[in-house]
């Protein structure tokens, strides 16, 4: 019998970015390791950005990755549980992982406890001080009335003009990679905020490509993720602790 007892989370795959060939090389890649968490996965949070482009007509979805939605189907008809977060590149989310893969889409934080241990959960998106100009975007491309004009646009030409932008993304240039100032890292500030009010054992993000641990006060830590273009990190609570580990 499996025993199914351990939380695994992954961010940022960006699936679509850097053309046909590097998606598939990607897709394979992330399914592959998907193959060797399904004996002991109880939940599996995808923390977005999963696709550099994702947007759900009323009777259409974009092409491709059928590799990855077929092994998450498997995962999901196994008794995992899904869970997709929505990034900033893929927030027009909106019932087909419900309705196909049994999945909960987070628009925002989940927080929940497993094991006595607290969670904060986020894309990491629009948090923290400063970038003005994106929350605004973010909330004007979050809107019902935003959405509902690019659901007006043929697909083809829709999610064209979509995927043309997305290959201007950092992580489709290569960009995917900054210096932190650990002080002035800005996920960094607004954990340390948050725990001002409440403690959180874990607060565990993707967004910023790049895996990182910073223990915080009252022995909490923050996590990133990292990404799966040059990484291949994930993170994985097995009941008792939070790691982050690598793919080969």
């Amino acid at each position: 019998m499996l025993n199914r007892d351990k939380l695994y989370f992954a961010s940022d795959i960006h699936l679509g970015a850097g053309g046909y060939a590097k998606t598939r090389e990607r897709e394979d890649r992330f399914v592959r390791w998907l193959d060797t968490i399904k004996a002991d996965a109880a939940e599996l949070f995808l923390m977005g950005d999963v696709f550099d482009f994702w947007f759900e007509y009323k009777t259409v979805v974009p092409r491709g990755y059928i590799r990855l939605l077929g092994k998450l189907a498997e995962l999901s008809d196994a008794g995992v549980k899904l869970y997709f977060f929505k990034g900033n590149h893929d927030m027009w989310m909106f019932d087909y992982f419900e309705k196909e893969l049994n999945a909960t889409i987070i628009s925002n934080e989940l927080i929940i406890e497993r094991n006595g241990k607290k969670f904060f959960l986020h894309h990491g998106d629009g948090l923290g001080p400063g970038d003005h100009f994106y929350k605004t975007m973010k909330k004007i491309f979050r809107s019902k009335f935003c959405q509902w004009l690019f659901a007006r646009i043929h697909p083809n030409l829709g999610i064209g003009i979509a995927n043309k932008w997305s290959q201007q993304s950092r992580i489709a240039n290569g960009k995917d990679t900054e210096k932190m100032n650990l002080q002035q890292e800005w996920l960094v500030i607004y954990c340390r905020e948050v725990l001002k009010t409440t403690h959180y054992d874990y607060m565990v993000f993707g967004h910023r490509h790049i895996p990182l641990e910073v223990e915080l006060e009252g022995n909490s830590r923050y996590i990133n993720l990292g990404e799966w273009v040059n990484y291949y990190s994930y993170g994985v609570f097995d009941g008792k602790t939070f790691k982050l580990e690598y793919f080969s």
